[in-house]
């Protein structure tokens, strides 16, 4: 009987698990509003900004994940462009049902600005090896002489 029991035993396969997974994302962000002490700043008020966040998110389970991304933003104004700000945003997210996550990211910017950026994600299109996603990225940030200012964005991308 004890024979039997271990080769049984020896015979089941281990379940193959789909984590740790990796999942690289391009997209592009759009600073909608800001406020702060001193009032609000739109972004389509006399120039332009856009950000493409580039990044990779680590799951360790299909609830819970790292994620790191970076995002230069480029400005446009007086008929000039040039990158003028890189974001490092590294965080955590938390996945919900229906393809929701929410992503809880620390920033640290090269222009002296630091906080968190909590944002809301839904993947409203899925294909064989791309999502599409939405996000509202909402950046609380501090320092660098300036007042605390909070904002909101737009973010659309895709995910492989």
């Amino acid at each position: 009987m004890l024979i039997g029991n271990t080769s049984s035993q020896a015979q089941e396969k281990p379940i193959a698990s789909d984590y740790p997974k990796v999942v690289g994302y391009l997209s592009a962000v759009h600073p909608l509003i800001t406020f702060d002490k001193n009032g609000n700043t739109s972004n389509f008020n006399g120039s332009y900004t856009v950000g493409f966040p580039t990044g990779i998110n680590i799951f360790k389970n299909d609830k819970f994940g790292y994620s790191f991304e970076i995002v230069p933003f480029i400005n446009s104004s007086n008929g000039t462009s040039k990158v003028n700000n890189m974001l490092f945003h590294p965080g955590l997210l938390f996945r919900y049902p229906n393809n929701w996550t929410l992503y809880t990211r620390m920033a640290f910017e090269t222009s002296g600005r630091y906080g968190f950026t909590p944002s809301i994600s839904k993947i409203v299109y899925k294909a064989k090896n791309t999502n599409f996603f939405v996000s509202i990225p909402v950046p609380l940030r501090f320092g660098n002489d300036k007042p605390a200012s909070i904002g909101f964005s737009l973010q659309m991308g895709l995910t492989f």
